[in-house]
């Protein structure tokens, strides 16, 4: 049988030893700062912040384009001769990235994209997946193998609430006034995946540590997540007591393994400093 190689982008926020672990082939998005282009991942996300401090602007972010692609997959191709590569890709529906990779498949031959309809840690949880059916089943068919992820897709959760409201104004997110109200009344929106959209649903009053405690309790009351494995997502400066205190109400509730996933340049430049996520997939 023919090797089968997952491939997912930045924007998946996939821990280095996770992809190096399972030969997770990663292609990076793009960061744009003082009219400088970074690839997601080579810049620092502390830069990210001390910049928007220095000038209370943030950096912009583009997809992978399609020449990009085609050099990824000729570069896959490369080091694993006669593989089958399977892209589980960032969500269509907020950005170009998936619609590039389409494009770009279009010289290759056994090339699959899955649309994962999901970001950061909701997509690094269907990877993760799909690495642990191959790692057990490493004969199994394409075909199979695909049916098996876009079945789960669906069932990828992702909620998290952005470190700050002024990132969110800056980034054209909020209004200057729903920035001003919110910050006044300490009101934290909880933005979720729906569709493959990015959605504000919830709203959460009071100081983070309470906040994140209110979405993870809101989170297993609304979806029945898979024991199994779950995915706490955080952006730099989040609390170090927030995160004790996660792991021990994921703990009570029954988690096996639970794993911390530092979000990248994609997301931090939308979410700020402190942000807070969980991401799992429902039984």
């Amino acid at each position: 049988m023919r090797r089968i190689i997952l491939s997912t982008e930045s924007g998946a926020d996939l821990p280095n030893e996770l992809a190096d672990k399972y030969d997770i082939q990663v292609v990076p998005m793009h960061i744009i700062m003082d009219g400088k282009d970074y690839l997601d991942g080579s810049l620092p996300v502390q830069e990210i912040y001390d910049y928007y401090e220095r000038t209370k602007k943030i950096p912009s972010t583009t997809s992978t384009n399609a020449h990009e692609y085609q050099k990824f997959f000729a570069t896959i191709r490369e080091k694993f001769p006669e593989c089958i590569i399977i892209h589980i890709g960032y969500t269509s529906k907020a950005s170009s990235s998936f619609q590039n990779a389409v494009i770009a498949r279009e010289e290759f031959e056994d090339i699959y994209l899955i649309d994962a309809l999901n970001v950061t840690g909701g997509l690094a949880a269907i990877v993760l997946y799909a690495a642990k059916i191959l790692e057990k089943e490493p004969n199994i068919e394409p075909e199979h193998f695909v049916e098996k992820i876009e079945e789960i897709v669906p069932k990828a959760r992702l909620a998290f609430i952005p470190g700050s409201l002024e990132f969110l104004k800056a980034g054209g997110r909020v209004s200057n006034t729903a920035s001003l109200i919110g910050t006044l009344l300490k009101i934290k929106p909880c933005i979720e995946l729906k569709d493959g959209k990015l959605m504000s649903t919830k709203k959460y009053r009071g100081k983070m540590t309470r906040a994140t405690e209110k979405l993870f309790r809101d989170y297993l009351n609304e979806f029945n997540i898979d024991k199994e494995q779950l995915y706490f997502i955080y952006s730099i400066g989040l609390d170090e007591r927030i995160k004790e205190r996660m792991d021990e109400v994921a703990k009570d509730n029954g988690f096996q393994n639970i794993r911390w996933i530092q979000a990248g340049g994609m997301i931090s430049t939308h979410s700020g400093a402190g942000g807070f996520g969980v991401a799992g997939l429902e039984e």
